[in-house]
């Protein structure tokens, strides 16, 4: 049972909230120039390159989750999302349309309490603080007790900015000493919760009273179908499957594969750096990614393939960078066919396109639902049938998914850390979540002609027919 929360911890938070609104008030007249001026000012103070691999690696080397070597490649996250911010309009009025007669006017959301998850304590507080500064919101973050001392000093860099050119330090607050009880109290007192993180986060902040954005659980399956450029394909596999050792929901961890390129594609993976488990190695993997409980050992949680089998008790060559097993079965009890969070895929033969579907909505009735899936084709027919087809709020083509579902220079989706998944997930936004997500709108409605559709145009065939 959560043990209650301290007076002093509750004084803490007040007494943080009150300075959030106090700093609020102190920018309530800055011009969308000015904001604008401070989202470029923390895009390059905390995405610069020797700023962001600092804080990166400290990261790493605090939660001893993730890559040390790649965990900078997320600062290109930081970059999309000032470019969005900057394209967007957050304050007085956003939108006209003279037609419908309708005004929008930006206003701040409030006071965000942002739960930063272990796995992206150096990025999410920058994504968060753009976003909110282009809105005048303020922010308190709540960091995950194992990466604390990093979200701290991100947040520190943020702070000595808003410092540098005049704004108030607390329009961004971080809580030194993290606990529950804190994080609840936070979520049920502040204005709105973007809670980036696992389930029991997410389902807390629903839980809290006010108005929350969660999301839901990843297990990313991409199909490789018959057509598929299979180099490409596998290319693409590892580039999202190694990403911070496999930390995030998106990376790859399902590969449901034509019948047809099947072979192909198992032996491009191997050439990019797989390897391919024996059965005997299968059963020693899933005792060291699963306790006995079916419960995820954190042991085994985003770290490198050579320290996984390690731990499993089987050696695998230095060169390679992920694991395979090849799975037929899908279900709650066959733990392979869902999420991972490691270096981990599992291989499915689809005996043809009609199987790879079925196959794709029965691993999304394991886990996932509401996230994202993906396909390798070129055929647009099934590139829209399997849209159709997967439950899932996004779905990537032809694209590395860690690196493309939560936006990319190379796709048109909006940048963000933060996925809605939408009602399969327990969300309440499909979208990724950006900039309209931190501002409440003022709708403005003047008289126009009336647009009344006569009674015979709106019943069509079934105007002055029987009625009962």
């Amino acid at each position: 049972m959560a043990r209650e929360l301290t007076q002093e911890e509750m004084a803490t938070a007040d007494a943080m909230i009150a300075r959030a609104r106090a700093a609020m008030e102190e920018i309530k007249d800055y011009d969308q120039e000015q904001v604008d001026r401070l989202a470029r000012a923390l895009g390059w103070n905390c995405g610069n390159e020797t700023t962001f691999l600092r804080i990166a690696q400290m990261g790493v080397d605090e939660s001893g989750i993730g890559d040390r070597a790649g965990r900078a490649g997320k600062r290109f996250k930081i970059l999309g999302v000032l470019r969005d911010a900057l394209r967007g309009k957050s304050v007085g009025v956003i939108e006209e349309d003279t037609a419908k007669g309708l005004t929008k006017i930006a206003k701040p959301a409030g006071v965000i309490a942002s739960l930063i998850p272990t796995t992206n304590p150096e990025l999410t507080p920058p994504v968060t603080g753009i976003y909110a500064i282009k809105c005048k919101d303020a922010v308190i973050f709540s960091p995950h007790p194992r990466a604390k001392k990093t979200t701290f000093e991100m947040v520190r860099v943020m702070r000595e900015t808003l410092a540098k050119l005049g704004a108030p330090r607390d329009i961004f607050q971080c809580v030194e000493n993290p606990s529950i009880p804190m994080t609840d109290y936070l979520m049920a007192h502040c204005d709105l919760t973007m809670a980036t993180g696992g389930k029991p986060m997410v389902q807390a902040a629903y839980s809290s009273g006010k108005p929350a954005y969660g999301v839901g659980a990843g297990n990313a399956t991409m199909v490789i179908d018959a057509d598929a450029d299979i180099d490409e394909a596998a290319m693409n596999s590892r580039i999202s499957k190694t990403s911070d050792f496999g930390s995030g929901c998106s990376a790859d961890g399902n590969l449901v594969i034509h019948s047809a390129v099947y072979d192909a594609m198992k032996a491009a993976l191997i050439r990019e750096g797989g390897y391919l488990c024996t059965a005997e190695e299968k059963e020693l993997l899933a005792k060291a990614l699963w306790k006995e409980d079916g419960s995820r050992r954190i042991e085994t949680v985003a770290i490198a393939a050579q320290r996984i089998a390690e731990f499993a008790g089987f050696t695998i060559p230095e060169d390679r960078k992920f694991l395979m097993v090849e799975q037929d079965e899908i279900g709650k009890e066959h733990k392979f066919s869902g999420e991972k969070l490691s270096v981990t895929m599992a291989l499915y033969k689809a005996a043809d396109f009609d199987d790879a579907l079925a196959k794709v909505r029965a691993i999304y009735d394991v886990g996932g639902k509401g996230h994202s899936c993906g396909i390798y084709s070129f055929n647009e027919e099934h590139i829209l049938r399997h849209a159709e087809n997967a439950p899932v709020s996004r779905v990537m083509v032809r694209q590395p998914q860690s690196k493309a579902n939560a936006g990319s220079f190379e796709n048109g989706m909006p940048m963000t850390s933060s996925l809605g998944c939408g009602i399969w997930g327990g969300n309440i936004t499909n979208e990724n979540v950006s900039l309209k997500h931190y501002m409440n709108v003022t709708w403005v409605a003047r008289p126009i002609p009336m647009d009344r559709p006569s009674d015979e145009e709106l019943f069509g065939e079934f105007y002055n027919t029987e009625v009962m």
